[in-house]
């Protein structure tokens, strides 16, 4: 399968998204903290979120370091820039980025 339809298939689940939030919210997460975030949103077991880390690892937006008996696990944005230069940064980065900040106005209000 093709990097970008990794990255695609791995952003299409709200699961995994939630993970991606944590971790951009906090690098270096172990499997039960990430487990915790998930626990908090859905029933899940910790196989189930093992599952969803490893899609993530696959897709290279998750990376892992050891730090003696734990897995850490980080956020790598750079398969999702490489996917937003691709499709969004040459053609509409100042319609995108004013209907955003519009959005976010809106909502604040």
């Amino acid at each position: 399968m093709a990097s970008d339809d990794l990255v695609f298939k791995a952003l299409a689940d709200p699961t995994r998204r939630l993970l991606l939030d944590a971790l951009r919210e906090r690098a270096g997460q172990s499997l039960g903290e990430l487990e915790a975030v998930v626990v908090t949103h859905a029933a899940m077991t910790r196989f189930g979120v093992m599952k969803h880390v490893k899609v993530l690892i696959e897709a290279g937006l998750v990376t892992t370091r050891k730090s003696g008996r734990h897995t850490l696990h980080h956020l790598n944005p750079v398969p999702i820039r490489l996917i937003h230069d691709r499709w969004i940064s040459r053609y509409v980065e100042p319609q995108v980025a004013a209907l955003s900040d519009l959005k976010q106005h809106l909502e604040s209000s």
